[in-house]
């Protein structure tokens, strides 16, 4: 595995701000519409050096735009459903970085016939894929990423309200993302004596590619706006400013948090 041989070409220099002369990876990123490029696009605008990962050769081309966009350094192939590419990416900034000072996983995966029915019916084959690829690989990035952080660091994932409260159509999800949250909260507890520290991301609902496979989506998104106090529609790069200063030195003592970027929401029944 290589790095894009284009990836850092544009480079615009190292750039002021809480983050400058950190390294982080974002590991999610599909299209312009991905909640990772929004957060992408605010470590960026913090000062942060990038690697950033694109799912095959299909992804690539709509991937590699935007990582020329925000100067990465790498630019790194990862499907979570290959064992070995999560080590290949961690060696690969083994080798050009040798430190990592953040990451964000915000890749969730369920087999598109589980994913679109009910719990009781989820098949184990799906129900393991999906915890697999949504969960046990936050767990994996984690363990890759400790020796890498050894001044601290931040580890970031996106979870959603479903991992708390039934959400009609979320299904097979809900539990996986209820297992992802309760990860970082024991990911936290272990690693905060390392300076390293973990959190969720939980956004309302957004119109990215992932969110387009839920049945009934638009009547979430519809509901979510009429019934958030601060209703005004949530975008990805609301997201991105919110996850980007958890890594700030502002969120130093802040750990193993849930944090709701939804207007509020979570909090109306």
């Amino acid at each position: 595995m290589t790095a894009s041989p284009t990836a850092g070409t544009a480079r615009t220099g190292p750039l002021s701000g809480p983050l400058a002369g950190r390294r982080g990876l974002i590991a999610g990123i599909a299209n312009e519409h991905s909640i990772a490029w929004g957060c992408a696009k605010a470590f960026r605008a913090l000062g942060a050096d990038l690697a950033i990962t694109y799912l095959n050769d299909k992804a690539r081309p709509h991937v590699e735009p935007l990582a020329r966009a925000v100067d990465a350094r790498m630019l790194l192939p990862l499907d979570l459903r290959d064992p070995a590419a999560l080590d290949a990416v961690f060696d690969r900034i083994t080798a050009e970085w040798g430190s990592l000072d953040f990451l964000v996983h915000s890749i969730a995966f369920a087999p598109i016939e589980d994913l679109h029915g009910r719990l009781t019916d989820c098949s184990q084959a799906g129900f393991l894929q999906a915890m697999d690829v949504s969960c046990w690989s936050f767990i994996r990035m984690a363990k890759l990423a400790e020796p890498l952080m050894a001044k601290g660091g931040t580890l970031i994932c996106m979870s959603y309200f479903g991992a708390q409260m039934v959400v009609e159509h979320y299904d097979v999800m809900g539990p996986v993302k209820a297992a992802l949250e309760c990860s970082v909260r024991y990911l936290a507890s272990e690693l905060g004596p390392q300076g390293i520290r973990v959190h969720a991301v939980s956004p309302g609902p957004l119109a990215t590619r992932a969110a387009s496979g839920l049945t009934g989506f638009d009547a979430l998104l519809a509901k979510a706006h009429e019934k958030a106090p601060i209703s005004s529609l949530l975008s990805i790069d609301d997201v991105g400013a919110a996850t980007a200063m958890l890594a700030t030195d502002a969120a130093k003592l802040m750990t193993g948090q849930t944090l709701f970027v939804d207007g509020g929401y979570h909090i109306i029944d």
